[in-house]
């Protein structure tokens, strides 16, 4: 309650989102672990002031949410299913809301970085003006293609069927925005009679001759439409690894078969630094280890090829939406000289990857003849990686 006034919040989270692509709607996606959708519930849940919290969604993904908010811990969300636009989403959402709501925030599922401050402004600001939204001034020139026949218009400037705004007068909208309930229910029936379809709820409330009144907002309040539109996530992963050297077996090394006279023991062909590559991928995604994903127990990888194991790894990775930034590798062996077959390695795991070569590094040190390493009894392998997604 906000000055002795009831508020609720509709949360706009039906759409489809085709413009990202993928198997899922884009408010389900996550970012640093958690869905779109629940952060900005989160946004809101936490704000003293809002007495309800109504989510509109795909009727396909009732479900999949309730579960979703279960996860989280988050208690006491109304959520009704959505139209085929978004306007007869939020009017759902209206119908469906308290009977008692003094205010309504009406804000889009796929805005989850919307600030404490901007929610609190606007709440001050619908309680004086009864109409209000969240805009910024926009940055770039701003621009519509036109005939060539159409007549240019006052403080507009055509060139080459371009007619320019000027900018200074300009603002793009965001949400949330906020609204006395019984003005946006007059909004939304008058629309609807009129069969006008608008692509926010200011329109609506515009269109009755009531003024709209701006909060200012942030461009980090952006609302994620596209892949590009997502924050880069960056992991770390380290991977270690070592096998004893023994006698009849070859010495694979990056997957390069490496002319000594013993080779590593091991279920595969105990590619050490393969194997060190592998686990820092998998421990950057928090996958396991490679122990996890191929058992030493099990037949279908005796003697594999660590590259056929790494390549696997990889599309792991892609399915999980990550990719490789770079590889830092060192091999810690006393002999044989590895060297002269550090680009031969390079060139094949990279191959592998799919990576470009200048993003891995291989190095290679002994330890002086010191411990069982110096005494050629094994060799380690120790790697970093750096995953975006």
């Amino acid at each position: 309650m906000y000055n002795d006034k009831i508020i609720t919040v509709i949360i706009a989270a039906a759409g489809s989102g085709n413009r990202m692509g993928g198997g899922i709607p884009k408010q389900y996606l996550s970012i640093g672990g958690t869905p779109i959708l629940i952060k900005t519930v989160k946004a809101f849940e936490t704000n003293s002031f809002i007495d309800n919290i109504l989510v509109v969604t795909n009727i396909d993904y009732i479900n999949y949410f309730k579960d979703e908010l279960a996860r989280f811990g988050i208690e006491n969300i109304d959520v009704v299913s959505g139209g085929e636009q978004r306007q007869e989403s939020v009017y759902n959402g209206l119908k469906a809301m308290p009977k008692n709501t003094d205010y309504v925030i009406i804000h889009d599922g796929a805005r989850p970085f919307v600030s404490k401050e901007i929610i609190s402004d606007t709440l001050e600001a619908v309680l004086e003006k009864k109409a209000v939204v969240v805009a910024v001034p926009v940055k770039d020139t701003i621009a519509r293609q036109v005939s060539s026949k159409e007549p240019l218009l006052p403080r507009k400037k055509t060139f080459k069927g371009l007619e320019y705004f000027d900018r200074s007068s300009l603002f793009s909208i965001q949400t949330p925005q906020a609204f006395e309930k019984k003005l946006i229910m007059k909004a939304f029936k008058a629309a609807y009679k009129d069969e006008f379809y608008g692509t926010d709820e200011g329109m609506l409330v515009k269109r009755l001759g009531h003024t709209i009144h701006i909060v200012n907002g942030e461009y980090s309040n952006l609302k994620i439409t596209t892949k590009e539109d997502l924050p880069m996530e960056s992991r770390i992963g380290s991977g270690y690894d070592v096998h004893r050297l023994v006698e009849g077996r070859k010495l694979i090394l990056g997957g390069i078969n490496i002319p000594f006279e013993k080779g590593l023991l091991g279920h595969s062909d105990a590619d050490v630094l393969v194997h060190s590559i592998m686990d820092a991928l998998l421990g950057a995604a928090a996958l396991g280890d490679i122990g996890k994903h191929f058992s030493d127990d099990d037949v279908e990888y005796k003697d594999i090829s660590s590259m056929i194991l790494l390549k696997r790894v990889h599309k792991i990775l892609l399915s999980k939406g990550y990719k490789i930034g770079n590889i830092d590798a060192t091999l810690i062996c006393q002999r044989p000289k590895i060297a002269p077959f550090i680009g031969d390695m390079t060139a094949n795991i990279g191959e592998t990857l799919e990576i470009d070569e200048n993003r891995i590094s291989i190095k290679a040190t002994t330890t002086e003849k010191l411990g069982y390493i110096g005494r050629e009894e094994g060799i380690a392998a120790e790697a970093v990686c750096l995953l975006y997604r």
